[in-house]
């Protein structure tokens, strides 16, 4: 650790802020990344199962892969760090997603389909992980300035792909319209590939404590702390929501009398609508000590945004569209107060693995079960009744998450190895 602040101290300053730049650019182009293998799919389900041949149950399969892969992702990835390094791995994860986003569009078959969309989330899945940590290590003088900055870029890459997936499609055919999100992955790897080969040799010294967990030292247990707990439950409940809306959005509004177009744009917008807390919430949870009444406002446009789509979709459906999505404001105060509530690298990356593996293992179930509970009854009032449920999940969750305390002071003693 010593050596490694040394030899930080004999860097020209100059070249210090060249390699911070080079590194923001690698973030902003992975945050971009983040979403597009998702919202690029979603809006254009209809159209590739005309041709390919699948029903709602693999609707829900698609559904569900995001935050299935993203679990897996965020219970891998610390130990992939602490093996690799941090800049390693997020290299791995935009080479992942781009070959995934770009032969996917090939295929010709529902299983090929099903298995190069899942190499592509699990690409994103471990840059959601590595992306907290990287933040932290590399500007933690401006946590919640680079929290508002990758955040805003998750929210551009997931509302593009969305607005612009069904004219593409019309224009160019949907294999265009899938495989063209390939080339901003590609285009992240290369400031990448320049940091890995410019830190070659110094891996070792920096998958330190400063940074994620350190075999040869003793730390804590991310899931003996509360913190952890109500991070996850927070987490994992605005996910199950979110995705569960990006994948039955459409359909809703379809059944309604709404066009395949217009499903899409709403999409769009309830993804577009992320803009105001990406912008917000990082700079409030910075600001407050305990942003618990943020929760309880999503709670509410959540609650009034359900009742409108379930009981008068069409009757304002922009309205509703926008109170849903201003809902998952708690999405980025989540990924805002993983580098606020812990006090090193080490408890940034125990934290988001925890969180994201927990949250998504358990938001995985949403989408499927939404169109599971749909086809049962015909209807769409269980499936909502499944939303509430996780607004009440999140409620409770959000109250333990937001406390002013650290992962560090509650993780529990450290573990013999």
């Amino acid at each position: 650790m010593t050596v490694a602040i040394e030899q930080r101290r004999t860097i020209p300053k100059r070249a210090l802020v060249a390699g911070r730049l080079t590194v923001l650019v690698a973030i902003v182009l992975s945050a971009l990344t983040l979403r597009t293998a998702v919202t690029s799919l979603t809006p254009l389900l209809d159209q590739i199962s005309a041709e390919i041949g699948f029903g709602s149950t693999v609707v829900g399969v698609f559904g569900m892969l995001p935050t299935a892969l993203f679990a897996v992702a965020g219970l891998c990835t610390p130990r992939l760090a602490l093996r690799f390094g941090l800049e390693r791995v997020a290299l791995a994860s935009v080479a992942m997603t781009g070959v995934g986003i770009a032969t996917r569009s090939a295929m010709s078959d529902t299983w090929s389909l099903l298995a190069l969309s899942a190499l592509a989330l699990g690409g994103m899945g471990i840059g959601n992980v590595v992306i907290p940590p990287l933040v932290k290590r590399y500007f933690s003088d401006r946590v919640a300035m680079m929290s508002t900055i990758y955040i805003t870029c998750v929210q551009v890459g997931t509302v593009l792909p969305a607005l612009v997936a069904v004219p593409v499609a019309e224009a160019q055919g949907w294999r265009f319209s899938l495989g063209m999100w390939s080339l901003i992955a590609f285009a992240a790897a290369v400031p990448w590939i320049s940091i890995v080969v410019s830190r070659r040799g110094h891996d070792r010294l920096d998958t330190s404590a400063e940074y994620v967990a350190n075999p040869a030292e003793p730390h804590g247990q991310a899931w003996r702390s509360p913190v952890a707990w109500g991070m996850a439950g927070m987490f994992g409940m605005t996910s199950l929501i979110t995705y569960s809306l990006f994948t039955w959005v459409p359909k809703i509004l379809t059944e309604a009398g709404a066009s395949a177009g217009f499903g899409g744009t709403m999409v769009g917008l309830f993804a577009a609508v992320g803009f105001i807390s990406a912008i917000g919430a990082p700079a409030l949870c910075a600001r407050i000590a305990n942003p618990y009444p943020v929760v309880v406002g999503c709670a509410v446009f959540y609650l009034i945004g359900f009742a409108g789509l379930l009981f008068a979709p069409m009757g304002a459906p922009v309205l509703w569209i926008l109170l849903v999505g201003l809902g998952p404001s708690t999405f980025p105060m989540s990924l805002t107060l993983i580098n606020l509530r812990t006090r090193t690298g080490a408890g940034s990356a125990a934290l988001s693995g925890f969180t994201q593996g927990l949250g998504y293992a358990v938001a995985c179930l949403g989408p499927l079960l939404f169109g599971v509970l749909h086809d049962v009854t015909g209807g769409w009032a269980w499936p909502f009744g499944l939303l509430l449920g996780a607004v009440a999940v999140i409620l409770v969750s959000g109250y333990v998450a937001c406390k002013p305390r650290y992962l560090e002071d509650s993780w529990g003693p450290a573990t013999a190895r």
